[in-house]
């Protein structure tokens, strides 16, 4: 995660309302943390040499330029409306959203979207900017859904990996702000193999075995302990598969950290199984979080 102390919160609006949630969940956390808002709207019309007045499908009303002017400046209002204390500025940017969204999280703090925007079918859980952006992004991507659990904890996934340490990390520090519990789940069903060549074996001690995950999971909390010993933290270790413990727990939570990809994952997956079912499915916002390196 950049933590230059200019670095700022990026939001991606499109005017709809999912998008908007962003906006005002994305002004609360800028004034928490002291850092600058900026509100980016990829404007994709001009690429395709569609006219910027009325007619050829455009919708109704003073051009599509005024039209994505107006999307910022509402979303600028609506920023100020929310933390006034906040340095805002907001930028209608030609390009597709994907791409355009993916060049801000190069110098952003932390990339903020809402869950569906406008052209997504209503039984579509992501959308596809969404998905594309979380899998690629070079900081951290924080998917805001309308559900929302203000008394509940701050919910992160642990494997043991190094993504699943930033996202423990970046679990703490949120948890810390936000005067929450942090309830740390690590979920298993087998022995996995940690090292290339590892042999598994066909027969093993599930006492053991278990005792061996919650060393694993311990040992993955320690450092961050220290760090932040005002947060109380709960220890979760369950014999399930990773995703759909999470999803269940999510229903419970303020939020949800999840590493981009963890352990048994290819190389070339920029998005695990984990954090793809986490932003599909669960019941809270979903913060995935990766290295800049990765």
């Amino acid at each position: 995660m950049t933590t230059a102390a200019g670095a700022p919160i990026v939001v991606g609006v499109d005017g709809s309302p999912s998008s908007l949630d962003a906006v005002a969940a994305a002004s609360r956390m800028a004034a928490d943390r002291h850092r600058p808002l900026r509100i980016v709207h990829a404007f994709v019309w001009s690429l395709l040499s569609v006219p910027y007045g009325i007619g050829g499908g455009a919708p109704a009303g003073p051009g599509l330029r005024d039209e994505a002017d107006k999307i910022i400046a509402d979303a600028i209002a609506l920023a100020r409306s929310a933390a006034p204390e906040i340095e805002v500025d907001g930028e209608v940017r030609e390009g597709a959203s994907a791409p355009v969204l993916l060049d801000e999280a190069r110098r952003a703090w932390l990339l903020m979207l809402g869950d569906r925007g406008l052209g997504g079918f209503a039984s579509m859980l992501l959308g596809s900017v969404t998905a594309q952006v979380a899998a690629h992004a070079a900081c951290p991507v924080l998917m805001i859904r309308p559900t929302e659990h203000p008394d509940g904890p701050v919910l992160v996934g642990v494997d043991g990996s190094g993504q699943s340490d930033l996202a423990v990390g970046f679990a703490f520090e949120e948890a810390a702000f936000r005067g929450a519990p942090l309830r740390a789940v690590h979920a298993w069903r087998h022995p996995v193999s940690v090292e290339p060549g590892d042999m598994l074996p066909l027969v093993y001690d599930v006492e053991e075995v278990e005792g061996e995950e919650e060393r694993v999971l311990a040992e993955a909390l320690a450092g961050w302990r220290d760090r932040y010993s005002d947060v109380p933290v709960e220890q979760v270790v369950v014999r399930a598969g990773a995703a759909r413990t999470l999803v269940d727990e999510s229903a419970r939570a303020r939020l949800l950290a999840v590493g981009a990809r963890g352990h048994g994952g290819f190389v070339g997956l920029l998005l695990g199984s984990v954090s793809r079912a986490a932003l599909l499915h669960a019941a809270c916002p979903v913060a995935v979080i990766r290295d800049r390196a990765a």
